[in-house]
């Protein structure tokens, strides 16, 4: 009975150990986040695959602001395929946390929120990246329907900081 219980115990630290070391601690946030800097047109230059933009490319989102911590979201794609139009999407986003302002929560089906982190920005609002706290999701995004490759380059290099992997990412037509 004591080897039976002694196998158990190694076993069970085992598999706790093992659990704790793939547990990541969030990713890190931006300081701030000027809202009405950040309102207006983005392009996407790449994002992780997900269920909701499957099949789109020539993605944007817009941001206008209607109060100090709410935002309007209008996300629009060009549907790929035969017979493919414009979709588009409105929804609405929160600051979630006045002492981080850079984590919003994002809703299009309401009461349903999803986490939208501001982890990187370029200081003159031109680019940013847009993350998950479990890494779910990732979006790059621009001001302009393309990205330099320098910018891009060194943005691939800190989200491995982040903790998230640049090769999951997917890169959209754009026009």
């Amino acid at each position: 009975m004591a080897i039976s219980r002694s196998l158990f115990l190694i076993i069970f630290a085992a598999l706790f150990c093992f659990g704790c070391g793939r547990v990541q601690k969030p990713p890190l946030v931006v300081g701030s986040i000027d809202l009405q800097r950040y309102s207006g047109t983005w392009y996407e230059i790449a994002r992780y695959p997900n269920r909701f933009e499957k099949g789109c490319d020539g993605v944007s989102a817009t941001y206008r602001v209607i109060e100090n911590d709410r935002l309007e979201v209008i996300n629009r794609c060009r549907q790929v395929g035969p017979g493919g139009g414009i979709r588009e999407i409105r929804g609405r986003a929160r600051v979630c946390d006045e002492n981080s302002p850079a984590k919003l929560k994002v809703t299009f089906f309401w009461p349903f929120y999803g986490h939208y982190w501001v982890i990187d920005l370029a200081d003159d609002y031109s680019w940013a990246v847009i993350g998950h706290p479990r890494r779910k999701y990732l979006w790059i995004l621009a001001r302009q329907a393309h990205l330099e490759k320098d910018p891009l380059e060194k943005i691939l290099e800190r989200i491995v900081d982040q903790g998230y992997n640049p090769e999951r990412l997917i890169y959209p037509n754009q026009p």
